[in-house]
């Protein structure tokens, strides 16, 4: 399928680092003006620099966290008074953690729902009507290989990119002819922050062939959704996961998933 460009206005969640500061970048680069969102304003506001003064493109800035409730109306309402609708919505902004479910604190778990699955439905709800009004507009929810699979160790990400998958795939089919796309981006384990803040520096995941760094899985990704691609699984190590996962043993699929997350020494 070959779509035409579109250019207009990107907002991107969780654009101060990672895969989503990349994407802000590509988006830039290609003539898209920017919304920005995320905890970190410093690291927002040096981004915007960047791409404002290398790309000439307006980008504008909103610092939020996306674990408080009503967090992705509180965006939108300061969306409200911008000029233009927004035409691209990029479902960024995600985090993990290591440890046993039985063990995890109740309000982590919280804001992972929260920032995972919550927050992304919210933005999607709200932002999505005003594109089919247009019959233009782009969605790229950013889930992970993760989601074909349980996650022993980390039980609640798992599911909650599970949840993103399935939501995007639900989306692709109601919104066929309307002029609106959803791509679910899928990345392997990718060298970002996130094995930092999940805890997983040790993972034996992270100690596989085929850990990719953000830029490439960025532009995988945006390729994609420029390509109107319902699914994009970057890395030719992650596009079997799915074919051997649906013809496993799921109890299987769970001893070995376990077998990733847990730390090896050294």
């Amino acid at each position: 399928m070959i779509v035409e460009p579109m250019k207009g206005k990107a907002l991107i969640t969780g654009a101060s680092s990672g895969i989503g500061l990349e994407l802000a970048k590509l988006f830039a680069a290609d003539g898209y003006d920017l919304v920005l969102v995320a905890r970190r304003r410093e690291r927002l506001d040096a981004l915007r620099r960047e791409v404002t003064e290398r790309h000439r493109v307006r980008c504008d800035v909103i610092p939020s966290d996306l674990a408080s409730p009503g967090a992705a109306e509180g965006i939108v309402r300061q969306l409200d008074g911008a000029s233009g609708g927004v035409d691209v919505l990029v479902n960024n902004a995600g985090f993990g953690a290591l440890g046993p479910f039985a063990a995890m604190d109740a309000e982590a778990a919280r804001r992972m729902i929260q920032v995972n699955v919550a927050a992304l439905t919210d933005l999607t709800r709200l932002l999505l009507p005003g594109m089919v009004a247009r019959r233009r507009g782009r969605i790229l929810n950013v889930a992970s290989t993760a989601g074909f699979a349980p996650g022993p160790l980390m039980a609640v990400y798992y599911a909650t990119k599970a949840y993103v998958i399935s939501l995007s795939e639900a989306l692709t089919e109601e919104l066929r002819g309307s002029g609106v796309t959803v791509t679910v981006l899928c990345p392997g384990p990718t060298r970002t922050e996130f094995q930092a803040v999940a805890n997983m520096g040790t993972a034996r995941l992270f100690r596989l062939p085929g850990v990719m760094d953000a830029a490439p899985v960025a532009l995988a990704g945006y390729r994609g959704l420029m390509a109107g691609k319902r699914m994009v699984v970057p890395g030719w190590t992650n596009l079997v996961l799915p074919l051997a996962i649906r013809f496993s043993p799921r109890a299987l699929v769970a001893r070995v998933s376990r077998l990733l997350q847990e730390r090896v020494r050294g």
